[in-house]
């Protein structure tokens, strides 16, 4: 049943701004999640929020708000609210959109513009903030016609959920929000199968299932690739019947992490850049499953991991995502859910080409076992300064099983993507792979904070780089009571870059990529958060469970980690390793 105003508000009609019907609308979705920073053309809204009392929040930067709502929708599925003023407001959402388009992540923006009678004729901070922000979202909505709110935010939902998720942008000319109009109690419904994602989910071809599930029953090494839209499509339970039913270990990107437990037995970790045993079982299977995944530079290592002629079963929402860096064998077009449920009544009728393959799974653990003794020295490392493997290591000892791991672009999320273990299906790790942006850890960790409750426990890891980005978001967190755990990597320099020019160039010939060493606890402190500042290894254990116990304020742990560029990088001593030019790895 869809959600409706209640008539009694109204008599029949009722005069309100276009800024208050923006308003009603959201509180209709029951959206409890908005960030943004005003200005005049949304002066409207920002009344119907205070005598709504929708849960809206002032942020410190634009970005920073739209990385916190891209966040609180990872862990959620459903859209958070960003929305900025005209021109410098507008363009400031760029960076954090294009995260949120790039990885499917439902979001709803909302922009203020000019007085359409004035407009082009030098406005204030007036832009062509349009075509600025056409290309990073899913659908432009622009509101001409103040009657037609309640209308475009139902479309501004219903895009956003369906299909491939993403962001929509509603823009509001000043005369919009401003207009008083007389609006009908029946404009004012909102439709409840288009709150979350997956909305309107769809099938694949019968056919195809079934040609797919003949492919599987004979293969003797088959191998599930899972991406992110195994999380957007909530399809845990049926990626693990599966799995387990037909006997078939489930690797990873870094979007994907936590499609099943990263301790369970099939679990075969991280695919791509970095891999703990998954590269290997790609290039040794018979039949790939490859699920909500768009088989990206990352996750294929440059489109070579996947060599030709190898059986690719490809399920995605997008058709034309499928075949376009791989060929596919057979392409299953459909929710990723409904999919797998499809595939897994298909294979057991299919009960005429069975292959054993308990010894195939049976080397999973074994093989996974051989590799943390492998990366032992990673994550037992006593070394001064701290080695991140050492920090991804006490992680895995501490966090609650319900935690949240956000990941800010750069080599946190290698780090983390590689070396931490959620300990049950979920979006229990969240990383910015969608544009990779430094910056992410701060607003990040503050919308998976909000997203998840404060009975879950959220930490993110970020580099000082990124922590000088966003570091202002602190007082947000504050303000809203969002009290997760900062780790820091304080390595003095923008590492990931400072590793690359010492793969490339050779040692010491570093530019541009050192930084002055700030003591990031006590600025900490001095914001009013919790501040810890950590350099022995040894006391790792007891500051993140400090930190994770205190839930009265944000908490920075300030981590003095290895200054050496050769050893910034997970899985990669950079004195070995061989980088062309051409690659700029993120």
């Amino acid at each position: 049943m869809n959600q409706t105003i209640d008539p009694a508000q109204f008599n029949t009609q009722r005069t309100m701004t276009g800024g208050r019907a923006l308003g009603e609308m959201l509180k209709l979705y029951d959206v409890d999640a908005l960030f943004g920073m005003g200005g005049f053309q949304l002066l409207p809204f920002y009344e119907a929020c205070r005598v709504l009392e929708l849960n809206h929040a002032l942020i410190n930067d634009e970005r920073s708000g739209a990385f916190a709502a891209d966040a609180y929708a990872r862990v959620t599925n459903r859209p958070a609210v960003v929305d900025a003023t005209l021109g410098p407001g507008a363009t400031n959402l760029v960076t954090g959109l294009a995260e949120a388009f790039n990885a499917g992540i439902p979001l709803i923006a909302i922009t203020g513009n000019t007085n359409r009678e004035h407009s082009w004729k030098n406005m204030t901070q007036e832009a062509r903030q349009l075509e600025i922000l056409r290309p990073v979202v899913k659908e432009l909505i622009r509101v001409e016609v103040p009657k037609r709110i309640p209308e475009l935010v139902r479309r501004a939902f219903a895009v956003a959920t369906s299909g491939r998720p993403g962001p929509v942008l509603l823009d509001l000319p000043e005369d919009i929000t401003h207009a008083e109009i007389a609006f009908d109690a029946a404009d004012f419904w909102a439709d409840h199968h288009t709150v979350k994602a997956q909305a309107r989910r769809f099938r694949p071809d019968a056919k195809d299932v079934l040609r797919a599930a003949d492919q599987i029953a004979t293969a003797a090494r088959p191998l599930i690739l899972a991406g992110g839209g195994v999380h957007l499509s909530d399809a845990y339970d049926a990626l693990l019947a599966l799995a387990e039913r037909q006997s078939i270990p489930v690797a990873h990107t870094m979007s994907g992490k936590g499609a099943i437990a990263c301790t369970h037995p099939l679990s075969a970790g991280l695919f791509g850049r970095y891999s703990r045993i998954a590269n290997e079982l790609i290039e040794a299977s018979d039949c790939l499953v490859v699920v909500g995944c768009k088989l990206g530079e990352v996750a294929t290592r440059r489109f070579q991991l996947v060599g030709p002629g190898k059986a690719v079963i490809h399920i995605d929402i997008l058709p034309e995502e499928i075949g376009r860096t791989t060929p596919a064998s057979i392409a299953l077009v459909g929710d990723a859910r409904l999919a797998l449920q499809d595939l897994s009544v298909a294979l057991e009728e299919n009960t005429d080409n069975l292959v054993d393959r308990s010894e195939y799974v049976a080397e999973i653990p074994r093989r996974m076992s051989s590799w943390r003794q492998s990366a032992a020295d990673r994550l037992q490392s006593r070394e001064v300064p701290i080695n991140i493997g050492r920090i991804m290591g006490e992680l895995n000892a501490v966090m609650p099983e319900d935690a949240i791991l956000v990941a800010d672009g750069g080599f946190a999320a290698h780090w983390g993507g590689l070396l931490f273990d959620t300990k049950r299906a979920g979006r229990g790790f969240v990383a910015d792979r969608g544009f990779a942006s430094i910056g992410y850890g701060v607003p990040g960790g503050l919308g998976a904070q909000l997203g998840a409750g404060p009975k879950r426990r959220v930490v993110a890891l970020t580099g000082d780089g990124g922590f000088n980005m966003s570091m202002g978001e602190l007082e947000t967190a504050r303000r809203l009571g969002a009290n997760f755990v900062t780790c820091v990597f304080n390595n003095a320099a923008s590492g990931y870059v400072k590793a690359l020019q010492h793969a490339v160039y050779g040692p010491g010939n570093y530019q541009s990529s050192d930084l002055i060493e700030f003591d990031y606890a006590a600025i900490a402190r001095a914001m009013g958060c919790q501040g810890i500042r950590v350099t022995d290894p040894d006391e790792l254990q007891t500051a993140l469970r400090q930190a994770l116990a205190n839930t009265s304020s944000p908490t920075v742990l300030d981590i003095v980690v290895t200054r050496d560029p050769a050893r910034m990088l997970p899985a990669a001593d950079n004195r070995t390793l061989t980088v062309s030019k051409g690659d700029r790895p993120v």
